[in-house]
């Protein structure tokens, strides 16, 4: 029986971004932060799929090759998270993407909407949730770095992700 792993696809972002997120203050309280490194926008949530699935995503994967112009939005809290919105045209990339994945059957697509967000915490155990009051972060706009097959690995101190394949994205510059 072939190895199961808990998967995800994610456009990464520019080390500039993530330094600029992960730099935002945030009560430490009462939200665990996500390392710098970990930061992305999840395009699609696959779950626990078969270590065979893997070559059949990476191909989905590596027909990616332009990246979206997008900016930073608010930080605010959704239920148990802390995350900060983004604006600009990432929906279709995004559709292409969950398309094509369940086209290929490893995918089956979430009945809410797409909301592009970058997880930036997480609420501590036995915490509850602060009323919302969203944080302005300084307008910047960036294009994804890469689209990105990560296994998610759970861990007591938070889950960790590792890249199984990559695709860079580039942009043409208007």
């Amino acid at each position: 029986m072939p190895a199961v792993q808990r998967l995800f696809v994610a456009l990464d972002l520019p080390d500039g971004i993530r330094a600029t997120l992960a730099a935002t203050p945030i009560d430490r309280a009462t939200w665990r932060p996500i390392p710098e490194s970990q930061l992305h926008i999840t395009l699609a949530f696959l779950g626990n799929r078969p270590e065979t699935d893997v070559a059949r995503i990476a191909l989905i994967i590596e027909a990616e090759h332009e990246a979206p112009e997008l900016s930073l939005g608010n930080v605010r809290s959704f239920g148990r998270v802390l995350a900060a919105e983004i604006t600009g045209d990432l929906q279709p990339l995004q559709a292409r993407v969950a398309k094509s994945l369940e086209a290929a059957g490893v995918y089956t697509p979430e009945p809410r909407p797409f909301r592009p967000h970058v997880t930036l915490a997480r609420l501590r155990p036995r915490t509850k949730p602060p009323r919302d009051r969203p944080l302005t972060l300084e307008p910047q706009t960036f294009h994804g770095a890469a689209v990105t097959l990560y296994a998610s690995r759970l861990h007591p101190d938070g889950a960790r992700y590792e890249a199984l394949v990559t695709s860079r994205l580039g942009y043409i510059q208007p």
